[in-house]
Formats: C-alpha cells, sequence, structure tokens
C-alpha cells in the first residue's frame, strides 16, 4: 500500500471536522486506504496478463454474448460508486475468448476511476483487439451514486451506454439481435 494513503485519508477527515483519534475512527485512514486501492485494482492490471493466452481456435462465426456482468466502478468526478451490469457480445473470426476473460475485462477496467461511457468504449476496443472479432458490442446500465446520495437525488435512474464496432455498427440486424437478447430472460 502506498504509505502516504492513510495520511491523506487522516487529513481528509480532519479537514471534515472530524477527531481521526476518537475511537470509532482510529483505524479508518488505513482501512480507507487500503478499501481504494482494491477498488482501484484495475490499475495494476493488463489486458494481456487477463487473457493469459486464452484464446481458443474455433469455426463459429455466430454471435457469443456474456450479459448481466456485475460491474462496480467509482466515478472520477465524484469518487462515489456506480454499480450495474454490462452485456458483451463479439462475432469471432477464428478464435473465442476464454468466456471468464470476458468478465475479467470488464473488472480491469470498472477497477479504475471512471465515466461509464469511457468504461464502455474502453470494454469494447479490448474485446476487439484480443479477439479480432468482426464486431463487438458493449451495453452498460449502472445506477451512480453521484447522482442518487447528491446533487438531484434520483433514486431510481439508470444510465446506458453502448458502443457498438464493426458488423454491430454496420448491419441493423446485427445489432437488433444483440439488443433483442440481452433484453430477453
Amino acid at each position: 500500500m502506498n504509505p502516504q494513503l492513510p495520511h491523506h485519508y487522516r487529513e481528509i477527515l480532519l479537514g471534515l471536522g472530524e477527531n481521526p483519534e476518537r475511537e470509532g475512527l482510529l483505524d479508518t485512514p488505513k482501512r480507507a486506504a487500503k478499501a481504494m486501492q482494491y477498488l482501484c485494482h484495475g490499475y495494476q492490471q493488463s489486458l494481456e496478463e487477463i487473457v493469459n493466452g486464452a484464446l481458443f481456435a474455433s469455426d463459429n462465426d455466430e454471435m457469443v454474448i456474456v450479459k448481466d456482468i456485475e460491474l462496480y466502478s467509482l466515478c472520477e468526478h465524484h469518487l462515489l460508486p456506480f454499480i450495474g451490469k454490462a452485456h458483451v457480445a463479439y462475432i469471432p473470426t477464428g478464435k473465442v475468448l476464454g468466456l471468464s476473460k470476458v468478465a475479467r475485462i470488464v473488472d480491469m477496467f470498472a477497477r479504475r476511476l471512471q465515466i461509464q461511457e469511457n468504461l464502455t468504449k474502453q470494454i469494447a476496443d479490448a474485446i476487439q483487439s484480443v479477439t479480432n472479432a468482426a464486431g463487438v458490442a458493449v451495453v452498460i446500465e449502472a445506477k451512480h451514486m453521484c447522482m442518487m446520495m447528491r446533487g438531484v437525488e434520483k433514486q431510481n435512474s439508470v444510465m446506458s451506454s453502448s458502443v457498438m464496432l464493426g458488423a454491430f455498427r454496420e448491419s441493423c440486424n446485427t445489432r437488433h439481435e444483440f439488443l433483442q437478447l440481452i433484453r430477453s430472460k
């Protein structure tokens, strides 16, 4: 752990008017620093490390979809969580990606300070670069604590963002099939 982080959290507590020496807060700077490092551990990961060679030959050229991938991220504007799910699809061209790797790619980018729009694009670009797919589609639906706990305080709002690459952008039918499949239960 970066040894300066607990010190900075202590300073934040002081800045809020709290007493970091009171019983309930004695270990808070250390715990908060440890939690933040965990929540942002995506900075210590790379795409190559995540994929780890898990690309497998396949003659399948039909859409592969992994839907409802839970994600937890921190808004880069307020450092507050946004929580939701990602739906990822690609059309293979000779190789398929190990199933868990799709979720790990989502996590790697989500565990960095983010805005949802960029997170969506980063996931799509990563899947494209790893698989060399004919097309990639990513949709993220998330609730943002920065909108729910502060500001306009709207509890039931959900933000959706999408990125369509290749066949998903070029073909209305392909895009429509993907969108229909992620809506089905």
